[in-house]
């Protein structure tokens, strides 16, 4: 992209010519704070947005993070036109953080007089650059844009031509300074110098003027559901707009995979929807668009709902069915659409929901979206972005070991290994035993098989040099952990394993041999329990027929290099020291909490699921803000709390990673956080290594636990004081590392007490990542 610049006149000199009245104003006035990012409107109760430009936009309180597409992705405001000069206010203030070295441009749009203005208008550009790679305020005066403003006359303002797409930007609390523009006091702060820079309008399309009633230039979709996540859908009831979206239990199943969900109907009385959050579509959006495939035959009604006033619980529907739609399915995908003038009534300034019922059979739905003017379009989700390259670790393999190997087990014992020791399958796995094999049938990435090589500790240091070799057939979509006992070699001790380091089945596999490095798994080789095969996220079956550690490999066998897989903790490694983390839960219970954590005068740590801090009628973010205050460690817990091992693709793991980082930086832009709490405590290795990938750091922190109060199970049960019997229980047997969620008000009632009997024990109260003696922790008190 290629920009004419030149330089203007010293900023004292323009500002007294243009005839800055600042006496006009007397504060600065704001114009989007993103406090009401989801009514579609700024501080000025005007719209903002990006068109739908975007890869990806959020927004939280003080800022909204945007991923740009390419250079024709843009953000804008608009207000009612604003007499600048007249009203004494010099320039533009707001907060940016992009690539170090980034730049975009800055666009200006104005009319001709506010006293005349007819929704036409002229653009006017400079640009921003050099940025600092953190976030910083930019002050930008009203002088230097080319092509001669009207700075007496502003109806919006545009930031686009991003020099970088495909990483994350943001924008914030963007204000009209009243009076001079202040020059730069501190690093973060920066002024922009009096020039101009004329960008060529080929080179993005401009959006529509601020005031108008007519069709925007440039309008696209507005997602609705692009299906992207199973879990935002049932777990969380989000759809893609951040507005709630459920079958309330209606459904038989509702099903996401690859941008399609699948709704399949319990009875007549089944039903889905997904709500809008009181859109006002007037002028822009012509109707709704989506795929559907369905059997010749099918039927179904379709409600479009709106509210009188935003805010209101008093929703109105109109409803159709697909015949008087004129719809018909023969079994393939198509496109359908509908135009809200169909719908008779409808209030377009206020649409509130979209509702499906009377299926009479399964449907299979593709992404969902408003489309622009009166021509139905199809909303296409876009392709992945490129994902962050995997970090490999150094490792040195040992030429010759100095024992020979070993087989492990030939499965011709339910019971036991050939080397004596138990081996066996989680509870509820199907695995079935014959002639020497196992088959394993599972999608579920939290079951595992196990086979011991000790009753104690197994010391492999002999064996540095050699592989683990498995015999199989059929998939290779699993996970092979080695696991490390604790240090006195107790399974009766918290915790049991102590760790382990996991390696990806399929890079190390041929169709019929695994071969994986002893130095790919980094544990303490003095202390290994045995081989444990987890995070199957297929329901192909795996038969295995051996598993034995051998001295080589057959010599074209290609070891691919170790990947970091960061640390698996599940017990605090200061001496004498307790921490309690706890995952999200129910934002009406944070109050207690607090209050809780007040009086007991403690830190800890709190794991945040992204999404919902999203959510600004949950007040997740401010709370959290409060909690960071008091000097609490806010970690990562994914976007939308899926089991994440079990996700089929690298991508969706990353989508879910990268969302919650996303999410976490909006409320706090300046936290960089290492440490991850899989959602369930599900992990394995590509989970592990896209972690190390997206945080780029080989060794982030993946927390589990050594204390479970067992709140999942006993919370809402007759007996909810068990949980105190299970915080007892792994308190004794030296659990100093715990999980717990504010999801229900038992769980919160015994909050005092598990504080009580963890200081009882002379354990001092910490976050995790001060008892994990992390240096960059906060300093003990």
């Amino acid at each position: 992209m290629f920009f004419e610049r030149w330089f203007a006149a010293g900023l004292a000199g323009i500002l007294a010519a243009s005839g800055v009245n600042a006496q006009a104003c007397t504060s600065n006035l704001l114009i989007d704070n993103f406090t009401k990012w989801t009514s579609g409107v700024n501080n000025l109760e005007s719209p903002n947005g990006d068109d739908g430009s975007m890869e990806f936009i959020a927004a939280g309180t003080g800022q909204v993070v945007f991923t740009p597409k390419d250079t024709t992705s843009y953000f804008y405001e608009s207000f009612e036109c604003q007499p600048a000069v007249t009203n004494g206010y010099g320039g533009l203030q707001f907060t940016v953080e992009g690539p170090a070295g980034a730049s975009f441009a800055l666009e200006l749009q104005t009319t001709s007089s506010c006293s005349a203005n007819d929704g036409t208008y002229k653009s006017h550009y400079t640009i921003i650059e050099n940025l600092t790679g953190s976030r910083q305020t930019i002050n930008v005066p009203l002088v230097g844009f080319d092509n001669e403003p009207n700075y007496d006359a502003v109806v919006g303002w545009v930031w686009a031509v991003f020099s970088q797409s495909n990483v994350q930007w943001s924008i914030g609390n963007i204000t009209w300074i009243c009076g001079n523009v202040a020059q730069p006091t501190s690093p973060g702060s920066t002024s922009v110098p009096t020039r101009s820079t004329i960008v060529p309008t080929a080179t993005r399309s401009t959006i529509a003027p601020p005031v108008t009633t007519s069709q925007p230039a440039t309008c696209f979709n507005l997602l609705i559901d692009d299906w992207a996540s199973q879990s935002r859908l049932t777990f969380l009831g989000y759809n893609a707009m951040g507005q709630a979206t459920s079958d309330d239990g209606t459904m038989s199943s509702v099903v996401v995979s690859n941008n399609r969900v699948l709704l399949y109907p319990k009875d007549a009385n089944s039903y889905f929807y997904s709500q809008f959050g009181c859109l006002n579509a007037n002028n822009r959006y012509g109707g709704i668009s989506f795929r559907v495939r369905a059997a010749r035959g099918t039927s179904f009604s379709v409600a479009l709902g709106w509210s009188d006033s935003c805010g209101s619980t008093n929703v109105k529907t109109v409803s159709l069915t697909t015949a008087q739609l004129k719809w018909t399915f023969d079994g393939t995908e198509k496109l359908y659409s509908f135009p809200f003038s169909v719908f008779s009534g409808v209030d377009t300034t206020k649409l509130d929901m979209i509702y499906f019922s009377g299926l009479n059979a399964g449907i299979i739905l593709g992404p969902m979206s408003f489309y622009c003017g009166s021509t139905a379009t199809e909303y296409v989700a876009p392709a992945s972005s490129p994902a962050p390259s995997a970090l490999t670790r150094t490792t040195t393999q040992v030429a010759t070991p100095s024992a020979k190997g070993y087989v492990i087990d030939t499965f011709s014992n339910e019971n036991t290994n050939s080397l004596g020791e138990w081996h066996g399958p989680d509870e509820g796995m199907a695995v079935t035993f014959g002639n020497n094999a196992i088959t394993i049938r599972t999608n579920d990435s939290d079951q595992s098989w196990n086979t011991q090589l000790a009753n104690k500790c197994a010391d492999l240091r002999n064996l540095t040099g050699g592989y683990l070799h498995i015999a199989y057939s059929g998939s290779n979509k699993f996970s092979i952990a080695l696991q490390q006992h604790n240090s006195k070699c107790n399974e009766t001790m918290a915790p049991y394993p102590e760790t382990w380091d996991s390696v990806e089945a399929s890079r190390y596999a041929t169709t019929s041999d695994i071969y994986v490095p002893i130095t790919h798994f980094s544990i303490n080789l003095q202390r290994v329990i045995g081989f444990n095969l987890r995070g199957f996220y297929t329901s192909e079956p795996t038969t295995i027929t051996k598993i034995e550690i051998v001295t080589s490999i057959p010599p074209n066998f290609k070891i691919p290099p170790k990947l970091a897989s960061g640390r698996l903790v599940f017990a605090c490694t200061r001496p004498n020291s307790f921490a309690f983390a706890i995952d999200d839960g129910n934002p009406e219970y944070i109050p207690q909490v607090m209050k809780i954590l007040k009086e007991a005068n403690i830190p800890l740590t709190f794991f945040t699921v992204g999404l919902p801090l999203l959510d600004q009628s949950n007040g997740l973010a401010a709370a959290y803000k409060d909690m960071a205050s008091r000097g609490h460690q806010i970690a990562l817990h994914s976007y939308t709390h899926p089991k994440m091992e079990g996700l089929a693709t690298e991508q969706a793991i990353d989508w879910e990673i990268q969302n919650d980082i996303g999410a976490v930086r909006q409320v706090f832009p300046n936290l960089r956080s290492s440490y991850f709490r899989p959602p369930f405590g599900t992990e394995g290795a590509r989970m592990r290594q896209r972690l190390a990938a997206n945080l780029n750091d080989p060794e982030p922190y993946i927390v589990g636990w050594s204390i479970d109060v067992e709140d999942w199970l006993w919370a809402e049960s007759s007996t909810p004081n068990k949980q105190l019997d299970a915080f007892k229980r792994d308190l004794a047997k030296g659990g100093n590392l715990m999980v717990m969620h504010y999801l229900h008000q038992s769980t919160v009632d015994l909050l005092p007490e598990f504080i009580k009997l963890a200081k009882a024990s002379g354990k001092r109260l910490m976050r995790v990542d001060q008892c994990l003696e992390d240096p960059k922790a906060p300093a003990l008190t």
